[in-house]
């Protein structure tokens, strides 16, 4: 915690956008379903909620923002206990160990906006059925097959529920699919569909073991 010690008596994180061209080009948006597969179990969950959560403040203000530090804390459900020892700054200080976020001023912070493939170093973190399920996207393949119409709802509706558990109401559920480049009307159909889903506490459609949930509270 000694890298964050101008951080640790600070009320408000400033928050800035670290820009790595190479990362942002290649990388994974930090609330895609590839990030909360693979990179949630390296992290942890309070961190991935974190990155989620500064990854869209920053599409807000792309020039920067600010978090309140025992307000952010309580909204990731870390508690009010602030200071050094505290949950939040111990999630910042991860992210930092990381490289998701580092210091770019004595009380503010640069986090990434995309994460990168999960290194090989990870990979052994991870359960054995996602590494092989790591391995299986990993493995080039000459032609590819277009996913068809059915498989392609599938895929999106996975996507907004996930979006719904985290508690984005049907509109920004549908905003961040367009971002993701789903059909519009594919966007409008499945972000409906998750709010009523996850209204009436019914899923439909299969999701991964680590994926985030209110429901688990992780």
């Amino acid at each position: 915690m000694s890298s964050l010690a101008g951080l640790v008596d600070t009320d408000v994180i400033g928050i800035d956008a670290w820009r790595d061209p190479l990362v942002d080009a290649y990388g994974h948006d930090p609330r895609s379903l590839y990030v909360e597969t693979f990179w949630l179990p390296v992290l942890g969950p309070s961190t991935t909620l974190l990155l989620r959560r500064l990854a869209a403040c920053l599409e807000a203000s792309p020039t920067g923002t600010a978090i309140n530090v025992a307000a952010t804390s309580r909204a990731l459900g870390l508690g009010e206990r602030t200071g050094r020892n505290g949950p939040l700054m111990r999630t910042v200080a991860r992210m930092v160990d990381f490289e998701m976020a580092r210091l770019s001023g004595p009380s503010s912070i640069a986090v990434r906006t995309s994460l990168p493939p999960l290194p090989r170093r990870h990979v052994a973190r991870l359960p054995e059925a996602l590494r092989d399920e790591l391995a299986l996207l990993d493995r080039p393949a000459s032609a590819p097959a277009a996913p068809g119409p059915e498989e392609l709802r599938r895929r999106a509706r996975q996507l907004a529920m996930s979006l719904a558990d985290l508690g984005e109401d049907e509109a920004a559920v549908e905003r961040q699919l367009l971002r993701w480049r789903v059909h519009p009307a594919l966007a409008r159909e499945c972000a409906t569909w998750a709010a009523r889903a996850h209204a009436a506490g019914t899923v439909q459609v299969r999701c991964p073991a680590t994926s985030i949930s209110s429901a688990n509270g992780s």
